[in-house]
């Protein structure tokens, strides 16, 4: 399910905006999408564009300075407790988490595949990007 990196590849690198989370991600994250939920627009500002991949693929540096949220009983959002960022979003009873795009420096080699929960969308924005839409 998720591509492996291959030898010649190298991982990706993130962080937060001050740098006291920094990131390694072993894997290219996969099924990268868009999520317009109240929660994401209320966390982010606008919409969270995030990718999967296996928690195992994620190494954190200054682990001291993230705090997870959790805004429901099956999910939790990790943040930077210094600057704010938001990094990733984990469903806790699963293997996988997401990776906020926008963290990691320099290209990602992804591409979103999707919209979800466009039923919450702000209303000062189209999507017109011509991808999926999911209402929930």
């Amino acid at each position: 399910m998720y591509p492996t990196m291959s030898p010649n590849m190298t991982p990706l690198h993130g962080s937060c905006q001050c740098g006291s989370v920094r990131f390694t991600l072993a894997q290219r994250p996969t099924e990268a999408t868009a999520c317009h939920c109240v929660q994401c627009r209320k966390q982010s500002g606008h919409f969270f564009a995030s990718a999967n991949l296996p928690k195992a693929a994620v190494t954190i540096a200054g682990a001291e300075h993230l705090t997870w949220y959790a805004s429901s009983p099956k999910v939790r959002r990790g943040f930077c407790s210094r600057c704010g960022s938001w990094l990733f979003w984990e469903p806790v009873h699963r293997d996988w988490t997401s990776v906020a795009l926008g963290a990691i420096d320099g290209a990602t080699g992804v591409a979103l595949e999707r919209h979800i929960f466009v039923a919450e969308k702000g209303d000062y924005y189209t999507l017109a990007d011509g991808l999926p839409q999911r209402e929930r």
